[in-house]
């Protein structure tokens, strides 16, 4: 993805600072509103080879004008090909950013499987949170997911002790 950011960090050799600045404004760049657009695209292209406005209205529980809208604005930015009356596709772009969404929604739903809880409070958690994690912030939770499925014993005491956590709890009110 080019950023207007880009050249100016060559140019000027304040690479980190720039770099820091590109990231932010990537994330700027990326409402939730786009973030869930682009995830159901991808979804609706990976099952079905292409993605329609209509559906993407069913799924969202949007209106057809405001997704068509939402798509123009994509397709301007260049994360979506779009004609006018015909289903339409991500661009490689917009594939790199959906790919990301959807691997901090697994890494978050694994997260709080690994802690044990039910599908509904997962869903309904990930989908409150993943939009506002900072890429630090998941990048943690990953390495956490990792290091409890390489080391169940550590998982294992954790909940433990927060099983024990609660119990003293309920005790205490």
């Amino acid at each position: 993805m080019d950023f207007p950011c880009a050249p100016r960090a060559a140019k000027t050799g304040a690479v980190k600072s720039q770099q820091h600045t590109c990231a932010a404004r990537r994330l700027a760049d990326r409402s939730e509103s786009t973030e869930d657009h682009l995830e159901r695209i991808q979804e609706l292209v990976d099952s079905k080879g292409y993605a329609r406005v209509t559906d993407i209205a069913a799924a969202l529980r949007l209106s057809r004008s405001t997704v068509s809208n939402m798509v123009r604005r994509l397709a301007a930015r260049g994360y979506v090909n779009y004609e006018r009356y015909r289903g339409f596709s991500l661009t490689p772009s917009g594939r790199k950013v959906a790919e990301h969404i959807k691997t901090r929604h697994e890494t978050l739903t694994r997260l709080l499987e690994l802690m044990g809880l039910d599908g509904e409070t997962i869903q309904a958690e990930v989908e409150g949170i993943e939009h506002h994690l900072k890429p630090r912030t998941l990048a943690l939770f990953a390495q956490l997911v990792k290091f409890w499925e390489k080391h169940p014993e550590h998982l294992a005491l954790f909940l433990k002790h927060h099983s024990n956590g609660k119990e003293a709890l309920a005790v205490r009110k």
